[in-house]
Order: C-alpha cells, then structure tokens, then sequence
C-alpha cells in the first residue's frame, strides 16, 4: 500500500527531557555560558546531543532504512483510517520521530486498522485510542 501520510522536516512541537549531570559538569557548562560560548544550558545540551547524532549519522541513516521507519512526523487521520478500513487493510506503524493520532480517531476505528506502532520518539493521541492500543503499542 503506497504511504498516505504526511512528512514534515520540522514539526512545532517538541519533547521535554529531564537528565542528571553531576555538578562539575553543570559547572563547566555554566562556565561555557557565562564566557559566552552558548547562550544557555539547554543551547549546550541539544548541540552536544546534535553533534553526537551527527557524527554517527552514517549508522543511524543504516538503521533507519533496516528497520524501514518512517522518518518525522506522520499524522492519521480519521479518513485515512477509514480508507484503511474500506480497503480492508491494517498497518504496521513504524516512525521515528512523532506519530499523532487524531482527536476525532475513535477506539473501535483504531483498532479496527492498527496492527502494531512502534514509534521512537512521540506517539500523541487521544486517550481512550491510547488505551484501546496499548496491547499493539512497542
């Protein structure tokens, strides 16, 4: 079935992470800070992160393409579902990135058309969706 879904490079929405760093390494970073190399912690933190993802970029590119993920957002709506269903069809949801489930996606619709999700980064949707999922949902 050809891909029916929406890709966007850069989604407005983002994900809130919470990490430990021992107190000499948040001292050098405000040390970095304050002498005006990034503006703040968080500027530090998602450009190390980027460079780590950049320099291993070749093995994530490999990884993706193995595991056939599809790359940024995707988004299912309720006519997509129902073209699904009308085609007697089910999918196999696998994205890296965020995968939305819209609000006016029912339960029965959900799991009448999804097999599986397995998704690497976020998965909104609504929660009664969520909930009749959670036995398909990796």
């Amino acid at each position: 079935m050809a891909k029916i879904y929406e890709l966007r490079a850069s989604p407005a929405d983002t994900e809130k992470i919470t990490i430990n760093l021992g107190y000499v390494d948040l001292g050098h970073i405000d040390l970095m800070v304050r002498d005006g190399f990034y503006s703040n912690r968080t500027d530090f933190i998602r450009t190390a992160i980027r460079n780590q993802l950049d320099r291993h970029g070749d093995v994530l590119k490999k990884s993706v393409e193995r595991q056939q993920l599809d790359l940024g957002l995707r988004r299912y709506s309720r006519q997509d579902l129902e073209a699904v269903r009308a085609a007697r069809e089910t999918l196999h949801i696998q994205v890296l990135g965020l995968a939305i489930i819209a609000e006016d996606v029912s339960p029965e619709l959900a799991r009448d058309t999804i097999a599986s999700i397995h998704v690497l980064g976020a998965l909104q949707a609504p929660a009664a969706v969520k909930a009749a999922l959670k036995d398909r949902i990796q």
